[in-house]
Formats: structure tokens, sequence, C-alpha cells
């Protein structure tokens, strides 16, 4: 299990990496980073990721195609109803790996919306409020909206939803709201 210190202590690890890689990003397997914060019932989220644009340009019309990109993340859960007792908190790391459609305008600037489904490996099973998963490894889905701007910042939300997809029972499945921050190199 994780301790808070230690899962500090490993995002410290992942923004640095993300840092030393941005003066790399043109050749490197990293082209954006993001930050995303958020919540659900009774847990708070917050994620890092790094992300590589798959530069495709599939359907194209009037000035806007499908395209995507792989979103690599890690991310720290704070549970505040712990098998379903109020006030009963626990942490959880969740690193995972989603490859993500994303219907975009041809310069990649303005509007977007995106959906992806990948998949999510929880440091410890799922029990908080009456939501409990029962494996720790999850699929996690997503649709998406946000906007990018010319200085190749970018904000976004998007409804996440966690489950095993009936692998195994309980599956209450997690919902998520989140908002993002990404900066494009």
């Amino acid at each position: 299990m994780f301790s808070t210190k230690k899962l500090a202590t490993s995002m410290a690890a992942v923004a640095a990496l993300f840092a030393a890689q941005a003066g790399h990003a043109q050749n490197g397997l990293v082209d954006a980073y993001a930050v995303e914060a958020g919540g659900g019932e009774h847990v708070q989220v917050l994620r890092l990721s790094a992300q590589k644009d798959w530069n495709k340009n599939w359907f194209p019309t009037s000035g806007y195609h499908l395209s995507g990109y792989w979103d690599a993340n890690i991310a720290y859960w704070r549970a505040n109803q712990w098998l379903d007792v109020p006030g009963n908190r626990h942490n959880l790391a969740v690193i995972g790996l989603t490859p993500v459609f994303r219907w975009e305008a041809d310069n990649k600037l303005g509007f977007y919306a995106d959906a992806g489904i990948g998949a999510a490996l929880f440091s410890d099973v799922y029990r908080n409020t009456h939501r409990q998963l029962s494996t720790a490894y999850e699929f996690a889905d997503h649709v998406g909206m946000g906007y990018v701007f010319a200085n190749k910042w970018e904000l976004g939300a998007r409804l996440q939803h966690y489950s095993n997809g009936g692998i195994k029972h309980p599956n209450g499945g997690v919902n998520l709201f989140m908002v993002k921050a990404t900066y494009h190199y």
C-alpha cells in the first residue's frame, strides 16, 4: 500500500521527468503534459499525464478531422468515506494508459471533443462509500471537450468513469468530473 509521502515523492519524480523531457519533446516520446483535478462521490483526484499525439488526419471535413493521442498518467486519489464509514480516509495511487480519439481543427487550435477507453491499475481495491470495485485493474473511459489556445495551452473538462467491465462483482463503478490544463510542445 502507498503512503501519502511515497505517493507525493513519486508524483514529484514524475513531474521532474516530465520537465526533463520537455526540452526534447519535439523528437521524444512526449509532446504534451497535463494536470487534472476533480472528483466524485466522496473522492478527490489529482492526475499528471504525458501525451503523445498520433498526428493523424482521418475523415477531414470543413476544417476539422479525427486524430488522437496516447495518454499515460499517474494519479493520487483521496477517498473520504473508506469502507462506507463517514470521515474514514484512504489514499490510493492509480496509473493508467489510454488511447484517446479527438475531433479537432486542422491547425489543432480552438474547440475539440475527445473520448477514450484505457486501462488503469489501482494501488488498492477501491472500497469507498457504497461504490466498491472488486479488482485493482479497471477500465477507464471518458468523454471530454475543451479549447486549445494559440499559445499552446489547452483547457478542458471531462466526465471519467472507472469500472472493471463486469470481470468480477461488485462493480459499482466510479464517476468523476475532471478539469485539466495541458501544455503542448
